[in-house]
C-alpha cells in the first residue's frame, strides 16, 4: 500500500518550535525517503510540506528529485535538473576558504549513515546568489533494506545566523555608546593578562570618570547628557589603538584596556592624551559645553594580577584622582 502525504508527520509540527532542529531534520529525512520510494504525486504533497530544500539521487549520484524549495533554493528546475550530476545543481562551497564542500549524499551512501555539511557552508544558486546553509543527507533504501539512493534536507541560515549576531552584539555592547560593555570587557582583559603573563609583557587598565557630569544631566537634561556621551566614546575610540578597547561600565565612567604598554610613563602617556581629546568643546543642542575627567590607572602585574583586580584598582585610583581636585591621573598605590 502506498503511503501518501496524510500518513506523513503534517507542516505544523514540523514547525513547532516545541521540537529541537537536530530532531526536526531527522523527521523530515525520514519523511523525505519514505516519501521517495512511494507514489511520486503524494510524495510532492508531502516534500512540499516540509518547508526545507530536499533533493535526491541515485547510486551514480545524478539527481532524481528536488521539491519546490529546493529549485527556488539552488535556481534550477526539477525537470532541468534531473540526470544531472549532484555537483552541477547543488554547488556548496566552504565560506572562509572558497573551495568546494564535501559532496554530503556520496558521504552518506560510503558511510551508510546521515551525515551533515561541515559549519560555514554556502549554497550558490545558480544565478550566483550565495546563501548560507545547513544540512543533513542520508542514504535511501528499498523494501528489501538494499541503498538506492541518498536524500539530501536543506535549509537557509542566513537570517538566523545573523539574528544570532545580532543579539550577541546587542549582549556585548553599551546600548547608548556602542561601545564594549562590562561583560566584554572584562572576556578582552582576561584574555590580555593570560597573553601577558604568556609573553611576560605589561598592560594598563585606565578608569575614566567625568568630572561633575551630573551637572550637565541635572541642568540641561538627560538627553543632551546622552548626546554627549555618545560624542566622548567616539572621541576615546578614535583616539585609542585598534589594539584598545574602550568600555563603558555605565553612568559617566569608561575603563580602557591598553594591551600593548611598555611600562607606566607609556600610560601616562595616553591618559594626557585622553585629556587633550575630552577637553575640546562640546556643541550639543545649542549649548557648548567643556568636560574634564578623572583617571586612575592600573598596571599589570605591578598592581594586579586578574582582571576584576586590575579594575578594581584603577577604580580605587580613580578615586584618588577626584579627590586631588579632578582633571588629573593617578597610578594604583597600596597606601
Amino acid at each position: 500500500m502506498q503511503r501518501g502525504a496524510q500518513d506523513f508527520l503534517p507542516k505544523s509540527h514540523l514547525d513547532s518550535y516545541s521540537l529541537p532542529r537536530a530532531i526536526k531534520t531527522v523527521i523530515a529525512l525520514k519523511i523525505a525517503a519514505e516519501a521517495l520510494l512511494g507514489d511520486r504525486e503524494r510524495a510532492e504533497v508531502t516534500l512540499n510540506s516540509i518547508g526545507d530544500g530536499v533533493l535526491s539521487t541515485d547510486l551514480e549520484g545524478k539527481i532524481t528529485y528536488l521539491n519546490t524549495v529546493a529549485e527556488r533554493m539552488t535556481g534550477w528546475r526539477r525537470e532541468e535538473a534531473s540526470g544531472r550530476p549532484l555537483g552541477e545543481v547543488f554547488q556548496v562551497i566552504d565560506k572562509g576558504t572558497r573551495e568546494p564542500a564535501r559532496n554530503p549524499l556520496e558521504f552518506a551512501v560510503q558511510q551508510d549513515r546521515t551525515v551533515s555539511l561541515t559549519t560555514n557552508s554556502m549554497l550558490v544558486r545558480r544565478d550566483g546568489l550565495e546563501s548560507a546553509i545547513e544540512d543533513s543527507a542520508a542514504p535511501i533504501r528499498d523494501h528489501e533494506g538494499r541503498v538506492v539512493g541518498a536524500v539530501l534536507v536543506f535549509r537557509d541560515v542566513g537570517e538566523a545566523q545573523a539574528l544570532a549576531r545580532k543579539m550577541a552584539h546587542v549582549a556585548q555592547h553599551d546600548f547608548l555608546t556602542e561601545l564594549p560593555n562590562r561583560m566584554l570587557l572584562n572576556d578582552r582583559l582576561t584574555q590580555a593578562v593570560a597573553m601577558a603573563e604568556r609573553h611576560h609583557t605589561k598592560l594598563a587598565v585606565l578608569f575614566v570618570d567625568l568630572d561633575l557630569f551630573k551637572t550637565i544631566n541635572d541642568s540641561l537634561g538627560h538627553t543632551i547628557g546622552d548626546q554627549v556621551l555618545q560624542s566622548i566614546a567616539k572621541r576615546l575610540h578614535e583616539t585609542l589603538r585598534h589594539t584598545d578597547t574602550v568600555s563603558r561600565q555605565g553612568g559617566d565612567e569608561f575603563v580602557i584596556l591598553l594591551s600593548e604598554i611598555d611600562n607606566g610613563h607609556g600610560a601616562a602617556l595616553v591618559a594626557e592624551k585622553i585629556f587633550a581629546t575630552l577637553g575640546a568643546p562640546y556643541m550639543v543642542g545649542g549649548h557648548q559645553l567643556r568636560v574634564t575627567a578623572s583617571i586612575g590607572i592600573s598596571l599589570y602585574p605591578d598592581h594586579g594580577r586578574e582582571a576584576e583586580e586590575l579594575v578594581h584598582n584603577a577604580d580605587i585610583a580613580m578615586y584618588k584622582a577626584k579627590k586631588s581636585g579632578g582633571h588629573c591621573y593617578r597610578f594604583f598605590a597600596e597606601a
